[in-house]
């Protein structure tokens, strides 16, 4: 059964929106995270030496983007195109969607209301995965890592208030399914609700630290709070 704390935000949400590497699709699954952000760091040592070598100490392909802008537009260019080929690799072999995922999707595209990813991953690898797996029949629209622009991915509440628009839903009306701070963060700052999803041990403290009040630890959750009725008071 839903948590009574859930299932308050879930009546006051009308349009959902579901981070993906974490909520939907364990991304780097198949294809470690650490390996490719070293595939990462090598193309930009090509660039620029010294941002190169502290690329080289980081496993997060993420993070050897945000440090790209350090070497300029063409750093920013390579890496964004190498990584969204390596994502769009990556999900291909990442397997199943996330335990639960499936069906929240569903069962937030059942009950009405609009359906969104937001993620800081490449719209290209979200939409190859969906049409994999065949959930895009349950998603309104998609709203992947801005091109060239690593600095408006979340926390930054681009995403998010772009997603609101797309869907035509008041931001305040959104709720982010997130399992990272950067989400929570990213949610409050849009002026919208946010469920954190601790999919990891110590997860939860971190995710509650950040500003998130409704924490779940699984996707099924999600669903079962989706697809009760409403209280008729």
């Amino acid at each position: 059964m839903a948590p009574e704390s859930l299932t308050a935000i879930i009546a006051a949400t009308s349009g959902m929106l579901f981070d993906f590497d974490g909520p939907v699709c364990d991304v780097f699954a198949g294809h470690p995270a650490p390996g490719v952000a070293t595939e990462l760091a090598a193309v930009l040592a090509q660039i620029e030496a010294t941002t190169g070598e502290q690329a080289v100490k980081m496993d997060d392909p993420m993070k050897v983007l945000r440090l790209a802008s350090c070497a300029g537009e063409e750093a920013v260019s390579r890496i964004e195109k190498a990584l969204t080929a390596a994502e769009v690799s990556a999900v291909k072999a990442a397997g199943m969607p996330v335990p639960g995922a499936m069906e929240a999707l569903r069962a937030a595209h059942m009950s009405g209301r609009k359906v969104a990813i937001v993620s800081n991953n490449s719209a290209a690898c979200v939409r190859e995965f969906l049409a994999l797996h065949g959930l895009d029949q349950f998603i309104d629209q998609v709203i992947g890592r801005y091109p060239n622009h690593p600095n408006l991915m979340k926390p930054s509440p681009f995403s998010l208030r772009r997603a609101a628009k797309e869907l035509e839903v008041s931001a305040s009306a959104c709720t982010l399914i997130g399992d990272s701070a950067t989400d929570i963060e990213a949610a409050a700052r849009a002026g919208s609700m946010a469920i954190g999803f601790a999919n990891k041990p110590g997860k939860a403290a971190t995710l509650a630290e950040a500003g998130g009040g409704v924490i779940i630890t699984s996707m099924i959750t999600v669903a079962e709070a989706l697809l009760m009725p409403p209280v008729i008071r």
